[in-house]
């Protein structure tokens, strides 16, 4: 039993690794014999400097009279959860045995000290002592950072597909001899990107795409559904920018045009989208009433945008025409009306599910 446990961090098990050596390593000759074989094993290794760093310490609280105990506990070469998990089992087996009231852990960097929640979970931690090279004393923090900046999936995802993108559209371009193309093509590339991350459409992608893996695992009909639904969508996008072209519009005309082309496309994938979950719903005996509703707000959607940007195109070509304005006007009320159908379906079928909950609740109390 001590009354304070020094604690050396090796996350990455170079003492098992590189000596092998089999921790926890309790006690100052333990760990003198294994920082010292490790030194002739691997001079450069930061973790002898953590374990010397430790024996100092450790002599230290000697020197002053107070009961002290030094462990060295090591992870796994997989550095993450499973060399995390062995070091909670690990230091579990030490605060049993030694049974200490705080603890000071020494560590090599920032990457060691990501376990700190691991050991203030267990044990009172008092102080945390960095040993590092005074040459490099920011270097391997900052290397740290930058590794797990990189590994996060949502930075890696914002930082690495637009360079790469913008990469393989200038090499299309340079390999189909119109470079200037390049500055349209990626011009155009980073402002509908940054629209999509302005607008938080990116969460609106990733869940389409977590949900088209969770369709294809699952054998289910929405995978082709939603498959369909991206070439739908793609050929739509690809007819508003052909219409684009070909009438040459300036100014916001450009983006009137470009919906007044693809929507019917869109929302063509979209109402094909709902209909596969509508039917995996009912092949599971899901609830479908959620479903139900969305392809009356997507229909009402599309037509709004329909017969507004067609309004506006022959507004701009001709001027007010009383036809074109009574058209649009009759348009708003079929969209309204079919937004109306929706919102009385979902009512219905939330009163129906309510009451049946309520008959089987009576049912229940009856028996």
């Amino acid at each position: 039993m001590a009354d304070i446990l020094i604690i050396c961090i090796d996350r990455d098990d170079d003492i098992g690794y590189k000596v092998g050596i089999k921790s926890p390593v309790i006690g100052r000759e333990g760990n003198l014999d294994a920082a010292m074989q490790l030194a002739l094993s691997d001079p450069e290794d930061s973790d002898i400097n953590t374990i010397f760093g430790g024996i100092q310490i450790y002599d230290e609280h000697k020197s002053q009279g107070q009961d002290a105990e030094i462990v060295t506990i090591c992870g796994s070469q997989n550095v993450g959860i499973q060399s995390d998990l062995i070091i909670a089992d690990q230091l579990d087996v030490v605060l049993e045995r030694v049974n200490p009231k705080k603890a000071i852990v020494v560590s090599d960097g920032a990457e060691d000290e990501s376990v700190l929640p691991i050991i203030e979970s267990r044990i009172k931690v008092d102080a945390v002592k960095r040993i590092v090279v005074k040459q490099s004393q920011n270097l391997e923090s900052t290397y740290y950072i930058i590794k797990q900046l990189f590994e996060d999936p949502k930075i890696s995802k914002t930082f690495f597909i637009p360079i790469g993108l913008t990469f393989i559209i200038y090499a299309i371009s340079l390999f189909a001899g119109y470079p200037q193309g390049a500055v349209i093509a990626i011009t155009a590339f980073v402002g509908i990107y940054m629209l999509i991350r302005g607008f938080g459409l990116d969460d609106i992608l990733d869940d389409f795409t977590e949900n088209l893996k969770i369709s294809f695992y699952g054998g289910k009909m929405s995978f082709v559904t939603y498959i369909s639904a991206v070439i739908l969508g793609f050929i739509g996008i690809i007819q508003g920018l052909a219409k684009c072209w070909e009438l040459e519009p300036r100014g916001i005309l450009i983006f009137i045009t470009f919906i007044n082309a693809s929507v019917w496309w869109i929302v063509a994938g979209g109402l094909l989208a709902v209909t596969g979950k509508i039917i995996d719903a009912y092949l599971s005996k899901e609830q479908t009433q959620h479903y139900l509703v969305l392809p009356f707000f997507i229909s009402s959607a599309g037509l709004l945008l329909w017969a507004g940007s067609g309004y506006i195109l022959e507004f701009k070509e001709y001027g007010v025409l009383a036809e074109g304005l009574l058209h649009l006007v009759i348009y708003i009320i079929c969209a309204i009306t079919m937004a109306l159908m929706g919102a009385g379906l979902s009512t219905y079928m939330k009163r129906s599910e309510t009451r049946n909950i309520k008959i089987s609740l009576t049912h229940s109390q009856r028996e």
